[in-house]
């Protein structure tokens, strides 16, 4: 029902003033139920609005399971896309293809972003795994040194690009819902349902990987096998939320704290709520970036971080403290 109500009102607020009775009668008219507003209105709404929240749903929902599903893989509660660097690795696989193929389509923009994420992931957990011991610093500290790795490689495609190219690159890096419309979702929504649905079920899984290998080993799970099958999935929402959004940081980490500190740390508890959660958080933060500087969008990405950097500080100042 909050979700709902979230979506709805960042579907009737925007630059141009649509009346709450116009936006519900566009969207019952597409429903079926009511007469077709006018063009204008139609396409407003319809055209541009709904999209837009519905991918910043998708998107912000996406970002929130990765980080909680990665922070139980790694057993440490500083992880997110962002910090394991597999936001810059996605980004830099997408800045490759807007590099390499020019204005390309959102799959193959998609299959690039998800690749470099899922690389980032893998080089994160085979430098933080030097010892076999999976430590939270050394896993943090990989994250720095690969996210810092890809941000470089961005760069140089940056200073190679021309500046039709450029515009594009930046434009991801930002993070923006802006270019989201119908046909961006039907690549992403079935990417995360398909994705949340097989980390949602492995939520036992997921308590039991936390308590450390040899836990896990002894309830016959095979740990190495189960910490792959969750960098690819969480690799998948990654990359497709990327692809369509550009790199929005810290999500992944605010959102299920937030959601932990409400419902408990057990995952089959903690899942689904942080996907909702995440799910009303960003297309709000977008609504906010719209509103913050008139007429012109302030980058979703510039607000996620300005939340989330405080954020993680205080998560590690908090950690110190306890060790």
């Amino acid at each position: 029902m909050v979700l709902a109500l979230v979506l709805l009102t960042c579907i009737a607020l925007g630059s141009v003033r649509v009346p709450w009775s116009t936006t519900l009668q566009v969207l019952a008219s597409h429903a079926g139920l009511t007469e077709p507003a006018s063009p204008l209105d139609d396409r407003i709404v319809w055209e541009l609005r709904v999209p837009r929240a519905l991918a910043g749903a998708l998107v912000g929902g996406a970002l929130a399971l990765a980080g909680a599903v990665l922070q139980a893989t790694v057993r440490n509660p500083l992880a997110d896309p962002q910090v394991l660097g597999a936001s810059a690795g996605a980004s830099a696989g997408a800045v490759a293809v807007l590099a390499f193929a020019g204005s390309a389509g959102l799959g193959l923009l998609s299959a690039g972003a998800f690749a470099g994420a899922l690389v980032a992931l893998a080089l994160v957990l085979a430098l933080g795994n030097s010892d076999r011991s999976l430590g939270s610093n050394q896993l943090v500290l990989a994250g720095v040194a690969v996210g810092a790795f890809f941000m470089a490689l961005t760069s140089l495609l940056q200073y190679g690009a021309d500046a039709s190219k450029l515009q594009a690159m930046v434009f991801w890096l930002l993070g923006s819902l802006a270019g989201a419309n119908w046909a961006s979702l039907l690549w992403l929504t079935p990417a995360v349902l398909a994705a949340a649905v097989v980390l949602v079920r492995q939520a036992g899984r997921l308590d039991a990987l936390l308590q450390g290998d040899d836990a896990a080993s002894s309830l016959g799970i095979d740990p190495a096998r189960l910490r792959l099958l969750l960098v690819f999935w969480s690799a998948v929402l990654t990359g497709a939320a990327i692809a369509v959004a550009g790199a929005i940081g810290f999500v992944g980490l605010v959102v299920p704290h937030v959601v932990r500190f409400l419902v408990g740390g057990a995952h089959h508890r903690l899942l689904v709520p942080t996907m909702l959660v995440g799910a009303a958080y960003l297309p709000l933060m977008d609504l906010l970036s719209r509103a913050a500087m008139p007429p012109s969008e302030l980058p979703i990405g510039v607000l996620t971080a300005l939340v989330g950097c405080p954020f993680f500080v205080v998560l590690l100042r908090r950690r110190a403290s306890q060790s």
